[in-house]
């Protein structure tokens, strides 16, 4: 038996290899059942004990008529692992069984894509070793209503960005308990820093949440031993238990602002980015198995009956180009290129989708008949258009606690003045007082994108996707800022697209962190309110507490909820409910 398992494994080595970035890239293996895995009844032995699997079950994708569920076999050994999935939780209805490899090529993880099962389902399914008598958790997920299924409701929970270090996942535990049907995670399903850098706070040693291993990752081992880590947790764990996850990655699952060919967080002396990029890939693979398989095209499309069609796309790693930064156009006297900034700015070639995937998700919403078209992506898609004077006077902040460790008080004393003049203006002018001097009105509409990694980076693109999306009732979905907001999106012409609903992060630091104000949650929510006025686009944001966001979608509205939790300290945590916004 050993030899057969050797001999398969050593074919589907040779089989699922393909050559990447000047080495071997070995595709992410998921097992593929149909009807010949169909089982009457259950055929487990009775003592089975819950031992080795410590990193829980998972269930990814699921469709209509399956679902890719997953564990890891954490003894460190090749095993045979059986699974199984079932009707009801004492597997006495088990509809679908079978078996599949756990080896070290693909770090014990199994992946079983398992199809043909009823649509609009709930299922629940384990893994066990028949010789060591080893059961995993049981875990529970379902099959997606099928366009001919009568569903009233689709109940979506969205994520992103979870540092371990930043704290616990306190949020993934409220998701667990929530009425979500499915989880949509956005991505930064882990970070890549060593130890003592970004997330590290006073409380990550005494949880015990330093970053393992004790590096920044480079390698597929280092990957491998992040994403364990990630999934020891009780919480994390626990979602991906009673939910199936639906994901797309974003940067750091890579480095920090990936882009098709490099990275900010990717030094030359770290090695070669696409070996890098290649290594991050198979590690996310591994633990976050996709029906895209070994294509780092993860861009696809779940149907939810006549309801919702969700588009996850990648606005990351395949197409887009490197991000502008201000700091490139200033000169050593701190002038800025206006000139030069709106050159590249509004150069059409700068691609952050890309054409293929542009014309992919044009030629699916195009033939979509569903009531809402969602888009999950990573980024704010919302033009956030910041006062030109604000967004320098947070630059200089950020620069400041780099070089000092914290912000001058005479610069948060000019932050928080300018901040009260500015929302003096926008009032004024929005209830058109004519005594309004052309100063005053400069310094509220002369702006600046506030963030060039986002959408706000990639204009004319943006504005070709406009084009595509107008009037096809559309709900952008977006992660990365580990902060919540609420926007509309405009095009170039003023006309409304659709409306973006952000979530907040998981425990990654938000704008709070950045401007050193943690301890004083009055100045997070003054500068909100403040963003909210003087941003013409943003109805709404949060910029300093770690939630996730709950949108119910129905034929006839969509309601979008911002839950937050009190705290990530502490395994003793509430949930609120602290925006609620409807679409019609």
């Amino acid at each position: 038996m050993m030899e057969n398992n050797n001999l398969l494994n050593r074919r589907r080595f040779l089989k699922n290899s393909l050559l990447a970035a000047g080495g071997i890239f070995i595709a992410p293996l998921i097992e593929s059942c149909s009807d010949q895995d169909f089982t009457e009844g259950g055929t487990a032995p009775n003592d089975l004990k819950n031992s080795g699997f410590d990193t829980g079950v998972a269930s990814f994708d699921p469709t209509a008529t399956g679902v890719i569920i997953w564990t890891r076999y954490s003894v460190g050994v090749d095993a045979e692992i059986t699974w199984e999935i079932s009707k009801n939780s004492n597997f006495s209805e088990v509809l679908r069984s079978g078996k599949a490899s756990a080896a070290t090529i693909n770090d014990f993880t199994v992946a079983v894509d398992v199809q043909n099962i009823p649509s609009n389902t709930k299922y629940y399914y384990r893994f066990y070793n028949l010789k060591t008598k080893e059961v995993s958790v049981t875990g529970e997920t379902i099959t997606l209503p099928s366009k001919a299924d009568s569903v009233s409701e689709v109940k979506m929970a969205v994520v992103s960005c979870s540092n371990f270090p930043a704290g616990l996942f306190n949020v993934y535990g409220a998701v667990a308990k929530s009425e979500a049907d499915v989880v949509v995670h956005l991505g930064d399903y882990i970070y890549e820093y060593a130890p003592g850098e970004y997330g590290t706070n006073p409380y990550t040693n005494p949880l015990g949440r330093a970053h393992k291993p004790a590096k920044e990752i480079l390698n597929l081992n280092d990957y491998r031993e992040r994403y364990r880590q990630y999934r020891s947790d009780k919480n994390l764990q626990l979602a991906h238990q009673k939910k199936p996850f639906i994901c797309v990655w974003d940067d750091h699952e890579f480095a920090n602002d990936t882009y098709k060919g490099g990275a900010e967080n990717h030094q030359p002396n770290e090695g070669d980015f696409q070996v890098r990029k290649m290594a991050a890939f198979q590690a996310y693979s591994e633990y976050i198995p996709l029906k895209t398989g070994k294509d780092l095209k993860i861009y696809r499309s779940f149907t939810f009956g006549n309801i919702v069609s969700l588009y996850m796309m990648d606005t990351r790693v395949i197409a887009r180009d490197k991000q502008l930064e201000y700091s490139d156009y200033l000169d050593n006297a701190g002038n800025f290129d206006q000139l030069k900034f709106k050159t590249d700015f509004l150069n059409p070639n700068r691609k952050l989708i890309g054409s293929e995937q542009m014309a992919w998700l044009g030629s699916q919403i195009n033939a979509d008949s569903a009531k809402w078209k969602v888009l999950g992506q990573q980024i704010l898609m919302t033009k956030m258009m910041v006062p030109a004077e604000l967004l320098m006077l947070l630059n200089k902040i950020l620069a400041e606690i780099k070089q000092y460790g914290s912000a001058q008080p005479a610069t948060m004393q000019a932050l928080q003045n300018t901040i009260a003049q500015l929302m003096v203006i926008k009032g004024r002018y929005k209830a058109q007082d004519p005594t309004l001097t052309p100063q005053e009105i400069a310094r509220i509409t002369t702006t600046l994108p506030y963030n060039l990694d986002a959408w706000d980076g990639y204009f004319m693109e943006r504005e070709q996707l406009y084009s595509m999306l107008a009037g096809k009732n559309v709900v952008v979905l977006a992660g990365d800022t580990h902060n919540a907001w609420l926007g509309t999106l405009t095009n170039a012409q003023g006309k409304i697209i659709g409306t973006e609903l952000a979530c907040s992060s998981v425990s990654s630091p938000g704008l709070e962190g950045y401007l050193g104000i943690t301890s004083d949650p009055g100045q997070a929510i003054a500068l909100a309110q403040a963003f909210s006025l003087l941003i013409d686009d943003l109805e709404y944001a949060n910029l300093y507490k770690r939630g996730y966001l709950h949108v119910k979608f129905t034929s006839g509205n969509s309601v979008a909820e911002w839950r937050f939790v009190d705290n990530v300290i502490s395994d003793l945590y509430n949930v609120t409910t602290e925006k609620t916004h409807t679409i019609s």
